[in-house]
């Protein structure tokens, strides 16, 4: 599993992380730190079906090891959809690597997630009167412009049929 991270990402977990040079591929994760309610949270992006996992009010503590986070969030995003664990290539927080953002028009579709994000929190009073867990599934439904539109969980399943 190749987590891919922001450089403000890569900032706040420090110069002891490793970072690989790989190119990139379908099956890569995308990470960027976002300031909400003046609280860390992780919006994580897979890069082949722009499947997106929120995650609020982290800490630096909880993003060490990131694979660790990462697979364990994914796991359980796609459990809460009802799609198997593995349908978004393999969730090994062991033999999870770190490297830099390497396709803009992903971060050009987190940032929309970001916005989107912000938009509702701000709608349901803040952070702490957000259900997170209907946020994330707002967000597997919104639409992107790839190869037309269609949703996250649409090229998920197309994934799966494939």
């Amino acid at each position: 599993m190749l987590v891919r991270c922001t450089s403000r990402l890569l900032t706040l977990l420090g110069r002891g992380v490793d970072v690989v040079d790989e190119p990139p591929g379908d099956d890569d994760w995308y990470a960027n730190l976002l300031w909400i309610d003046r609280r860390k949270c992780l919006l994580l992006t897979h890069a082949g079906t722009l499947f997106p996992v929120f995650v609020a009010d982290v800490r630096k503590g909880d993003l060490l090891p990131l694979g660790a986070l990462v697979a364990e969030r994914a796991a359980a995003a796609l459990a809460d959809e009802q799609l198997p664990d593995d349908v978004l290539g393999q969730l090994d927080p062991g033999a999870a690597r770190i490297a830099r953002t390497a396709n803009r028009q992903i971060l050009g579709f987190m940032n929309e997630s970001a916005l989107a994000c912000r938009y509702a929190i701000d709608q349901a009073g803040g952070l702490d009167h957000t259900d997170v867990d209907a946020l994330n599934r707002f967000l597997r439904r919104q639409l992107h412009n790839r190869d037309g539109y269609r949703q996250p969980l649409d090229l998920v399943l197309e994934r799966l049929v494939a």
